[in-house]
């Protein structure tokens, strides 16, 4: 489309133009133009309201997790089975002393004794009578056979003691040996006891930790979701604006134009010459008409 605007003045060929002047502005179809124009205004309107945008979320412990701190924060699992060994253990390194055998002598250890003495005793009586009947009582003869008795029946004593004695020293011993057996197992056991601890704890942080990522990822989850929904009107806007982007567009174009300035003098001259001739025809005789050469009277 396209307006001329141009300046009025008729004159002869003596006119001069001063000066000229033409604008051309070229624009969209009117109907594209105000779509774009409503699209800005709502791009606008949108960019005024501010966004409100999600915050981050840290999924917390889960149950097993939380399972797992207490179980880490309940200390000395197995001290008694410790307590236990290291007690038997030191009992086990004791040394054998009377006091500690004595539990282990033969209780009848002082009826063997007595009936070694009583044996004895009956023998010096047998001795004494025989010398009586030998006429040698009181003799070197007789002390030599008591002497040699008695010595028989310490010897019998000593023997069936130190007997108790070896019996209770092996029994002890047993006993220790037994001991560090026990401790050995008990020290065993509370590496046992806090080995499964450790293992519970490390299988409750490991299922309590899958179940915390799947909790984080549903939080981010619903971050991004809502992230989303608070963009989707920049997202439609967008669209739209590819669609005008693409669209054929039909231009229009207006034209100013600013006609050249003539020279009074000359224009004042061409109006009184055409007004003349105008005069001259008007007064002309009838049938008093001048032919020119080639035309017909």
């Amino acid at each position: 489309m396209s307006f001329i605007f141009g300046g009025g003045g008729g004159g002869g060929g003596g006119s001069q133009p001063t000066s000229g002047t033409q604008v051309s502005i070229a624009r969209e179809a009117p109907e594209i133009e105000a779509r774009k124009l409503s699209l800005y205004d709502q791009a606008l309107k949108l960019a005024q309201s501010p966004v409100q945008l999600p915050g981050y979320q840290v999924a917390p412990p889960t149950q097993l997790e939380q399972g797992a701190f207490n179980l880490a924060g309940y200390t000395g699992v197995g001290s008694g089975a410790v307590t236990s060994g290291l007690g038997q253990l030191g009992t086990a390194m004791q040394a054998p002393t009377t006091a500690g055998l004595a539990p282990y002598m033969n209780p009848y250890q002082s009826h063997v004794t007595d009936e070694i003495n009583r044996q004895a005793q009956m023998r010096q009586g047998q001795l004494g009578a025989e010398a009586v009947q030998s006429g040698a009582f009181g003799g070197a003869r007789q002390g030599v056979a008591s002497a040699e008795l008695d010595r028989a029946r310490l010897n019998q004593v000593g023997l069936a003691q130190a007997g108790n004695y070896s019996q209770a020293l092996g029994a002890f011993q047993r006993q220790q040996a037994t001991g560090l057996s026990g401790a050995q197992t008990y020290g065993q056991l509370g590496q046992v006891q806090q080995g499964m601890q450790q293992g519970d704890i490390s299988s409750l942080m490991q299922a309590g930790g899958v179940q915390r990522q799947l909790g984080q990822q549903a939080l981010e989850a619903q971050r991004m979701t809502t992230l989303q929904r608070q963009y989707e009107p920049y997202q439609r806007l967008e669209f739209m604006k590819g669609l005008m982007t693409n669209l054929p567009t039909g231009q229009s174009a207006v034209t100013a134009t600013t006609a050249p300035g003539t020279n009074p003098f000359s224009q004042a001259v061409g109006t009184g010459i055409g007004a003349y001739a105008a005069y001259n025809m008007a007064n002309r005789p009838q049938g008093n008409v001048n032919v020119y050469p080639g035309q017909q009277k």
